[in-house]
């Protein structure tokens, strides 16, 4: 099974490679590890990676390390997100190169990247880790970690209402799209709802496809488009 899957991902990068008009040998590839920066352990992160100045090329990854290749010597904006850490930000250069790779350890910080005190009313958060099951509102196990980041933020500011906004690619049909979109806000709220924040301080509102963030067609821009936010309507 290993083997399949590593012969699968060359072929890919080989193919996309020659999509760009690159060879796969002169490829640089940025690599590197997400650690916590106190204790060194492994950090399984959300990793968001876009081509500079443009973004026509981008990626996601959920897991504690990155590997990607850098198409056409360009620069790339890494972020780097988890449940409990701040967010960090790092601009990816392949003139630092080393041979044929660019290698960054993230050391994140602990942090409370939903505190209140630094989110004022309007403010809009990508609730990047909440992960529903394909083409269902049913929520993962996976966003409980970052969901309750949410419902700690809120215990801890009593007066604060938040209106979740739910997200769905472009494509397929409007309306689907639409009631999916509505289908998975309404989730999130009874999620937080179950941890004893009074409903009327959330509030729901869908989208379905209509405010992509990217238009690419590609799998890594249709994930992107995937998404809940979060908007705080008062504080």
């Amino acid at each position: 099974m290993v083997h399949t899957f590593f012969t699968f991902s060359v072929a890919c990068i080989l193919s996309i490679s020659l999509a760009f008009g690159q060879s796969a040998d002169s490829l640089i590839y940025a690599e590197g590890n997400i650690i916590n920066a106190t204790t060194k352990e492994p950090v399984t992160a959300r990793i968001t990676y876009q081509s500079l100045p443009y973004g026509n090329k981008m990626g996601t990854l959920n897991n504690n390390r990155y590997s990607f290749p850098l198409f056409d010597n360009e620069k790339y904006a890494l972020i780097v997100e988890a449940p409990g850490y701040t967010t960090a930000k790092y601009l990816i250069d392949p003139a630092e190169a080393n041979g044929n790779k660019v290698l960054k350890d993230i050391e994140l910080t602990t942090g409370t990247p939903a505190s209140a005190s630094k989110h004022s009313v309007g403010h809009v958060m990508r609730l990047d880790n909440v992960i529903f099951q394909v083409g269902r509102s049913k929520i993962s196990e996976d966003s409980y970690s970052e969901l309750d980041v949410v419902v700690k933020m809120m215990k801890e500011n009593a007066t604060m209402v938040i209106q979740l906004e739910g997200h769905t690619d472009y494509l397929g049909d409007a309306k689907e799209n639409m009631k999916l979109s509505k289908a998975r806000v309404e989730a999130v709220k009874e999620y937080l709802v179950s941890k004893n924040i009074n409903k009327s301080r959330v509030k729901t509102k869908a989208f379905g496809g209509t405010q992509p963030l990217s238009r690419d067609d590609t799998p890594e821009a249709h994930r992107l488009n995937r998404r809940v936010e979060l908007r705080i309507l008062e504080n």
